[in-house]
């Protein structure tokens, strides 16, 4: 009898055992997701510090090390002998500190110093730009351009990859911003730097390249709304980072009439609503009334408390300059621009973005003396 106690009691103890130890294991296996996450945000969190911190060292420290050979040479006044002193100095460097300081390098941290002031250099460390971003700014020769891509960089958290292409694609040049006097562009950079709030002339263009979306020289508008759906990625990566897709073939009811809209977006920057009208062809002023439509009916029934008045934007595949300059068109809340399914040729789409920039500041010069 004592033996069966002694084993009944042995079993119940084994019991209550293994109960705590799966209540246990239960606990342990419910708590290590989140330890795990705790964790890794930690570590995740120090790495983004140290690596933010460590770019942002290596700017100021090959920014100071190109001002102080700049001091040298300019104090001495002789290109050929400033020459001669940076190749030693980076032989001397490179016998120290090994690879990473050649005649090359330093020529860049030169450069750097004879490109952006103390202030601007704070600034794009300040907003996290690398020393390569720092070198494809260096290649902009105009100042404002090179501001303006340095401002757009940081708030569009382009990478390097991404600053070059769009300083190969013309960004700047296609921007409404580039075709005001140089007074004006000062003032919005300088506006769009103190409040890092885009403006309608920096997010509206004059082109859009839509060669990414695969049509063929004959196609028709669904064509052209098809394919944007399709590669909609591609699409907002061109049109700009704070695009958010809201609706194809929006419908509207005017006096019991269905309209619809091509396709409609949302500018996170702007607050604002944007409507997109896809045309074959040329403008037509008749596409100005019809876009008016779209947008006091998105005003009065669509827009919600804390949004801007919604912008319109109608695609053509042709531009004609000459209707939209005299609907004064880029001045209101409707824009017209003109897409490539194709890229064009760079050298005559550059003339021709130029041409229009010269033209449009003149007017601005003209308008004032007014």
């Amino acid at each position: 009898m004592g033996k069966d106690i002694h084993f009944i009691g042995q079993s119940i103890f084994c019991i209550f055992v293994e109960n705590n130890l799966i209540k246990m294991n239960n606990e342990t296996e419910k708590n290590t997701p989140q330890l795990y996450n705790d964790v890794c945000q930690i570590i995740d969190g120090t790495r983004y510090r140290i690596a933010t911190t460590i770019n942002a060292e290596v700017c100021l420290m090959n920014w100071n090390i190109g001002k102080r050979i700049k001091e040298d040479i300019l104090y001495n006044q002789r290109a050929e002998y400033g020459k001669g002193i940076v190749k030693k100095l980076a032989e001397k460097l490179t016998k120290r500190y090994g690879k990473g300081w050649s005649f090359y390098k330093l020529q860049h941290c030169v450069r750097s110093a004879y490109t952006f002031t103390e202030e601007q250099i704070v600034y794009a460390v300040r907003t996290q730009l690398t020393w390569t971003h720092l070198r494809t700014l260096m290649s902009i020769e105009d100042e404002l351009k090179r501001i303006f891509y340095m401002q757009m960089a940081h708030l569009e958290r382009w990478d390097t990859r991404t600053l070059d292409q769009k300083i190969d694609g013309m960004f700047y040049e296609r921007t409404a911003l580039s075709r005001k006097p140089e007074e004006l562009i000062k003032q919005e950079l300088q506006q769009i730097k103190e409040t890092n709030i885009l403006t309608p002339d920096v997010v509206f263009r004059s082109s859009y390249f839509l060669d990414t979306l695969g049509l063929t020289d004959t196609y028709s508008e669904k064509d052209l709304e098809d394919a944007i759906l399709v590669n909609l990625q591609s699409f907002i990566k061109e049109m700009g980072n704070d695009f958010a897709f809201l609706d194809r073939q929006k419908r509207i009811t005017v006096d019991a009439v269905d309209y619809r809209i091509d396709l409609l977006f949302f500018h996170r920057g702007l607050k604002r609503l944007v409507a997109i009208d896809l045309k074959l062809g040329k403008f037509k002023p008749e596409h100005e009334g019809q876009m008016l439509l779209y947008l006091r009916y998105l005003n009065q029934n669509e827009r919600k408390e804390g949004e801007e008045s919604p912008i319109g934007l109608i695609l053509c595949s042709e531009g004609n300059t000459e209707h939209i300059e005299y609907l004064m068109l880029d001045e209101g809340n409707i824009k017209v621009a003109q897409y490539y399914t194709q890229l064009p040729d760079k050298k005559l789409l550059s003339e021709k973005l130029h041409k229009a920039i010269a033209i449009a500041q003149e007017n601005y010069t003209r308008d004032e003396e007014r």
